[in-house]
């Protein structure tokens, strides 16, 4: 929680010096009962009060302006709500390599899983494109809210030889940039942009992925990267097997460069707590929310109770 105008929280300063001198006066009126030995004198000079419902009483009140004091200084916390717009391009690998068992059942088939609920979790409002790679990259389907035509592409996704890395974040920036312009031909703003892009193996052909972190980095488009699958995923290959570990390294250094951020998932369902993060950190944004309204409601309550129990037990307001 916090406060667009704390200088009022100086004001419990004033409701702390006002319980001081309520303590102080309490204390006071035994002292100068004490003084009385006479016990039966001493009944009729200070007649008896309620006691601690006198002090309940006056306790609600001081806290009911405490709150409101609280009030003043127009707290605020922070809430989750969808983003207005974006463009986010997910970028996945489709190399040979995914066939891989050491995921269940294999690397594609729970990437397949995870990207469809991927697309699921974004708001409608986000933009979602579809980029695969292998030893080439191709823009399956550009930006658009139609997730049927997402979540159509990915079914139909085929798997080809050699993982192109840095062409994938190329082919993203280049389909984004082409969205961005449709939009502002027609006149709207170009909302902000993110690549997503999943891999599971070492960049064979293709540009480097230091010139495509170069070009990310000058349009200002971070890549959050995930890397999928184990150090002990294998193929078999004409019967031989052939070991396809993961390349933490590349891609933890493209997210880091870029301004993206960097998840490693070894499993289907890793994949999946993943996917839902980045949709989460994607498609909603937080906001500061004034809650000062509460504040006043419970404040006038818990005043309003305190005095007027006040006056029931001791004929008095306070």
């Amino acid at each position: 929680m916090t406060f667009q105008a704390p200088l009022w929280l100086l004001g419990l300063v004033v409701v702390a010096a006002l319980i001081a001198f309520y303590v102080v006066l309490q204390l006071r009126r035994k002292a100068y009962a004490a003084r009385f030995t006479n016990v039966a004198l001493l009944g009729s000079l200070v007649p008896k009060r309620p006691g601690w419902r006198r002090h309940v009483a006056f306790g609600l009140v001081a806290a009911g302006i405490a709150t409101l004091v609280v009030s003043l200084a127009q707290p605020s916390t922070e809430v989750r709500v969808p983003r207005e717009r974006a463009t986010v391009i997910m970028a996945v690998d489709v190399s040979l390599s995914m066939e891989a068992r050491d995921v269940e059942p294999n690397r594609f088939q729970a990437m397949q899983k995870a990207a469809k609920e991927f697309v699921d979790v974004l708001p409608e409002r986000i933009n979602l494109g579809l980029v695969t790679f292998a030893g080439t990259a191709t823009t399956l389907v550009p930006p658009t809210t139609d997730r049927e035509q997402v979540r159509g592409a990915i079914d139909n996704l085929e798997l080809a030889e050699s993982t192109a890395i840095g062409e994938a974040i190329f082919t993203s920036l280049t389909a984004i940039q082409n969205f961005q312009s449709t939009l502002e031909d027609a006149g709207e703003e170009a909302p902000p942009a993110r690549v997503v892009l999943l891999s599971d193996g070492y960049p064979t052909v293709g540009r480097p992925e230091t010139q495509a972190i170069a070009a990310a980095k000058d349009v200002s488009i971070p890549v959050s990267t995930i890397a999928f699958g184990t150090d002990y995923g294998t193929l078999d290959l004409d019967g031989d097997t052939v070991p396809v570990p993961v390349d933490r390294a590349t891609l933890e250094r493209i997210a880091d460069e870029t301004g993206g951020s960097y998840s490693e998932a070894a499993s289907a369902e890793e994949l999946e707590e993943v996917y839902a993060d980045l949709g989460s950190q994607i498609g909603y944004t937080t906001e500061p929310k004034d809650i000062s309204p509460r504040f006043v409601r419970v404040g006038v309550l818990v005043l309003l109770v305190g005095a007027a129990l006040s006056l029931l037990w001791t004929n008095r307001l306070v």
